[in-house]
């Protein structure tokens, strides 16, 4: 790994300036918190539900996971979920982003075996929001495929778009005469590094540089074949909104020489997914298409890595929103250099990133606390993509447990106060913000060691108690205040 050391002229790596006194969220702003069916449901094989990855991870390779333990019971909301709304009720929610067990609901797969315990179990979770005036927000797929299609190839293999369009089409069928909020996918850029490497996430598969992206492409087909169902099956009638969840971290540049490396890095993760969906050319950036292709032919491949959208995808793709889920946790820098196996993602980009020691840490080791880069990152959305409609699907922070986690308390203030600057003070058109997470829960690799709940969960405990946390007293306040309390302001 080689990257430049020396830069002539450090940037001041802060916030936009001027000082900002409105702490007030707009009309009919949505504020909830968001969990994902793995993590925290439980009744891994409960009443006709099929295996997924995550299941086969955890019970073949629990090594991988740094406690070694399951997602089998995790918070066990498949029995307690009444307990969960009626934590988000004394909270103030108005909206609970949760994501839907494909295995669950169709335990092969595919759709020709419904299992009907499923419909039930979601059915009964969706009304009780709805009896508690809570607008659920479902995410189709937050990384739990069910591993009969993994054994057909996973994402890789492009019939999963069929497939996911099949499941989408159940999920429509039975639910969205309540459900108004769709995400079709959580985080592709994240998910699809399961096949990169063997030792990574679920369905850990050593394929970097190759199945990773044949996985993004996958994907992003599935989701531009599911748009266009909703909307010729179900909009009229049913009256949602369909969208998609991308995760990211602001790259800051090191130094002014590498201001053009953190741009490629927004085009390569994050235009990656979007640029198809939230532009007119329904495709990928020009960036990681000449970069791939570039490597591709010096690593003596006949064709590129990264596979081509047909005409007809780039039509199927170009629109496929009505609003886009950002997930937002923390900031790089970004330095120019070359690192990474041969071939792989990292090593196409063309960059290298790290942390600023003095930014806060967390007990993630990925995760530093940069609020400013919230800002910076939602900004650059609006300017790329014409302004979309944002909702903030995820943003949260970790710690090894406590109920007086004043350092969770300060992260929300802080990243809602940078939020609130993009609202108010820069236009940016953020319609909404559900905090990761509403229950401490099982966190994929790291297992249980690594919390991020707003409510303590006793994990020991066969009755897994509830246990609201000092940060859900204050995010308590400001969803019924609908204001960042003056206290919080410095």
């Amino acid at each position: 790994m080689k990257f430049q050391t020396v830069c002539p002229d450090i940037l001041v790596r802060t916030g936009f300036a001027g000082f900002h006194a409105n702490l007030t969220f707009p009309d009919g702003f949505l504020l909830g918190a968001a969990t994902a069916s793995y993590q925290i449901e439980g009744g891994w094989d409960a009443y006709g539900k099929g295996c997924n990855i995550w299941d086969t991870l955890t019970h073949e390779y629990w090594k991988l996971v740094e406690d070694t333990d399951t997602g089998d019971v995790a918070d066990d909301s498949y029995h307690l979920y009444q307990e969960d709304v009626k934590w988000l009720k004394a909270m103030g929610a108005q909206w609970y982003r949760f994501s839907i067990s494909w295995a669950r609901i169709l335990p092969e797969g595919h759709d020709w075996c419904i299992n009907e315990p499923g419909i039930d179990y979601y059915n009964q979770l969706i009304n009780a929001l709805l009896d508690n005036g809570i607008e659920p927000m479902v995410t189709i797929y937050h990384w739990d495929l069910p591993q009969d299609l993994q054994d057909l190839g996973g994402w890789p293999n492009s019939v999963l778009a069929n497939y996911a369009e099949n499941y989408a089409r159940v999920l429509f069928k039975n639910f969205g005469d309540r459900v108004k909020l769709w995400q079709t996918f959580n985080e592709p850029q994240i998910f699809m590094d399961g096949y990169d490497s063997e030792k990574g996430m679920a369905p850990s598969i050593d394929t970097p540089g190759i199945g990773d992206y044949l996985a993004s492409h996958t994907v992003l087909v599935a989701h531009a074949n599911i748009y266009p169902l909703y909307e010729r099956e179900f909009k009229q009638q049913q009256q949602g909104k369909v969208g998609i969840a991308l995760g990211h971290d602001w790259c800051e540049p090191f130094c002014t020489l590498h201001q053009d490396r953190c741009e490629r890095y927004q085009k390569f993760i994050l235009g990656g997914c979007a640029h198809p969906i939230f532009t007119d050319s329904g495709d990928y950036p020009s960036v990681p298409k000449e970069r791939v292709d570039a490597n591709s032919k010096r690593e003596g491949l006949t064709g590129s890595r990264l596979p081509r959208f047909t005409g007809e995808e780039v039509k199927l793709s170009t629109g496929t929103f009505d609003f886009l889920g950002i997930n937002f946790y923390t900031c790089f820098l970004g330095f120019d250099g070359v690192g990474g196996l041969v071939p792989s993602k990292g090593r196409d980009m063309g960059k290298i990133r790290s942390q600023d020691p003095k930014w806060p840490a967390s007990a993630s080791s990925w995760l530093r606390v940069v609020p400013w880069g919230y800002r910076k990152q939602l900004n650059w959305i609006a300017k790329e993509y014409g302004n979309p409609p944002v909702c903030v699907t995820e943003n949260g922070y970790s710690d090894y447990g406590g109920l007086n986690d004043t350092q969770r308390v300060s992260y929300y203030t802080e990243h809602m106060k940078e939020m609130l600057k993009a609202i108010h003070e820069d236009g940016v058109n953020v319609f909404g913000y559900t905090a990761w997470s509403l229950l401490d829960n099982f966190e994929w690799l790291r297992g249980y060691t690594e919390k991020f709940g707003l409510h303590e969960v006793d994990f020991n405990d066969p009755s897994r108690p509830r246990i609201p946390k000092e940060s859900a007293k204050v995010l308590t306040e400001i969803f019924k205040t609908r204001r960042i309390p003056d206290r919080f302001l410095d």
